[in-house]
């Protein structure tokens, strides 16, 4: 049986760490596209966990974006 010696954690150094972003923050589109893409391509899990998650987007994108739902691809 392998023997691991105990590890002792300065709290001074785990309070330390970088706290996390505001509940919001911005990214642009050339920022965010690349890793979602890459997050659902490797079938990434932690994606999953955000797929309800509300996103805010300009009135603009959202218009091009709802035209683009509704067209049908080219033969």
């Amino acid at each position: 049986m392998s023997h691991r010696p105990l590890r002792i954690f300065d709290e001074r150094v785990t309070n330390s760490r970088p706290k996390s972003p505001a509940a919001s923050c911005s990214l642009t589109l050339r920022q965010l596209l690349p890793l979602i893409a890459r997050a659902r391509r490797e079938h990434r899990a932690w994606l999953r966990d955000f797929l309800n998650d509300e996103v805010r987007i300009t009135g603009d994108l959202y218009e091009v974006l709802m035209a683009f739902e509704h067209v049908r691809p080219s033969a």
